[in-house]
């Protein structure tokens, strides 16, 4: 069975003005979107270039960027409680408590009460999924764009709308929200409600498995090149020594002799000088040299004999001298940079395609969570205030956290009404709603649903 939604052949509540027009073409774009020409270079995004904002057709005056936090509601749309959505209205905008638009959502098949019923639940465990999958896909966006992280949030944009002048234009994530339209194309309302929320589950599912072996394979990369680099800059007891040394320091080749490589603390270099040829028998006269440096000592070099090696680290260590293992092997010195200049490339390859992908499919995975949003609104209102389906959508964001609490209060002020015993716990804590599964925090007279935009809080 289908039936009209609320505001349908049923005046808009006063005040409440449509966040979209819906006919005629715009000659300007919401707030935060560019347009396609003018598109962000990928690697990394440019500054996203601002279009004049299209005039404000809501109540209170909006605040973007104080707060990233929506509450999405609905109520009854008789005109009782569009009278009390209008007081709702009033109060809101004189108190600067928050700025108001209605949240359009379209006629869907109601189909049987049964169905409703296990959607509200299927509904709200998608909720919590993607926007688990939007908050990873955001940091991964901060990790891949290590260099660059003040322009994360550049790339971090939604699709701008479904209309034909709209379809390639993207827009910072509130305006997305402010200016929420449904894709018929992507989910056709005419589909019964269990096909559209099987629809949206698979492309989760499917970006979400995508995500996984996208970022391992760019993460196991990204792993070893740190642990490569690590090497480089260590100290000289832990760091690979194939950068700072070269052939010239060794004698190599040779039937009797090698060369060590010796860690002296700084405060030690004029004793090592003094002492070291006379450290074992058969030591190199003048064969040490200081070859590189840290805070803590300096690496030096000596050639002695091969068959006094064991003899001399024993003295040398007795004298705080520490030998690093290390012999001079130019194939494996060539194979560690050649090893260290391919990461990097393959790094460097792997980037620009993994970076455009998050951001194509984060928009794609945010824009079907405002979707399922505007299902739960749907669903939880035609089982609330039942059928035939008659209410309205009101997007409202609070101007300032201080202001919550207050809000809270003109809300169950104007809707209490709808369920006295809901509104009178809110004020009580400890009433009990008898039957109700969910906390007395999470159930309110009205249908409330919560969006929070802060994805890398």
């Amino acid at each position: 069975m289908q039936m009209s939604r609320g505001g349908r052949g049923t005046p808009p509540a006063p005040g409440i003005k449509g966040g979209v027009r819906r006919a005629g073409p715009q000659k300007s774009l919401p707030p935060g979107s560019l347009p396609c020409a003018q598109a962000p270079a990928p690697l990394p995004a440019a500054p996203t270039a601002r279009s004049s904002p299209r005039p404000p057709t809501v109540t209170g005056k909006q605040k973007t960027g104080n707060m990233s936090e929506f509450w999405l509601i609905s109520a009854p749309g008789d005109k009782e409680n569009l009278q009390a959505l209008e007081r709702m209205n009033t109060v809101t905008s004189k108190s600067n408590l928050s700025y108001n638009t209605k949240f359009a959502i379209p006629d869907f098949k109601v189909g049987t009460l049964d169905t409703l019923v296990g959607l509200s639940d299927e509904l709200g465990k998608l909720d919590t999924f993607a926007e688990s999958l939007i908050k990873r896909m955001a940091q991964s966006v901060v990790e891949v764009m290590e260099d660059s992280k003040g322009k994360v949030q550049e790339n971090l944009l939604a699709n701008g709308g479904v209309k034909e002048n709209m379809k390639c234009l993207k827009i910072d994530l509130t305006s997305f929200v402010t200016h929420f339209e449904w894709d018929m194309a992507k989910y056709p309302a005419k589909q019964p409600l269990v096909n559209v929320v099987d629809t949206l589950a698979k492309q989760l599912a499917q970006i979400e498995s995508d995500l996984k072996s996208r970022t391992a394979a760019y993460s196991a990369l990204k792993t070893t090149l740190e642990n490569l680099e690590k090497r480089s800059t260590g100290n000289l007891f832990t760091r690979t020594l194939s950068d700072i040394v070269s052939k010239e320091d060794f004698v190599l080749d040779s039937e009797y002799l090698v060369t060590l490589l010796v860690i002296v603390p700084k405060p030690s270099y004029a004793q090592w000088r003094k002492t070291y040829e006379s450290l074992s028998d058969m030591v190199v006269p003048r064969s040490t040299k200081l070859i590189a440096e840290d805070n803590e000592g300096g690496l030096f070099t000596v050639t002695l004999f091969r068959k006094v090696i064991d003899d001399f680290k024993i003295k040398a260590k007795e004298n705080k001298f520490t030998v690093r293992e290390f012999f001079y092997d130019e194939k494996e010195i060539k194979r560690e940079r050649e090893e260290m200049t391919r990461l990097l490339s393959d790094k460097k390859q792997q980037y620009g395609p993994l970076l455009r992908w998050l951001k194509v499919n984060f928009s794609e995975a945010f824009v079907a969570w405002i979707h399922i949003k505007a299902l739960r609104v749907f669903v939880e209102s035609v089982l609330r205030y039942g059928l035939p389906v008659n209410f309205q959508a009101v997007l409202l964001q609070p101007h300032k956290k201080s202001a919550t609490k207050r809000l809270r209060e003109v809300l169950n002020s104007v809707f209490r009404h709808l369920d006295e015993v809901a509104a009178a716990s809110i004020l009580d804590a400890s009433v009990e709603i008898p039957g109700l599964q969910l906390s007395n925090q999470d159930y309110f007279p009205y249908v409330y649903f919560h969006i929070d935009l802060g994805l890398l809080d």
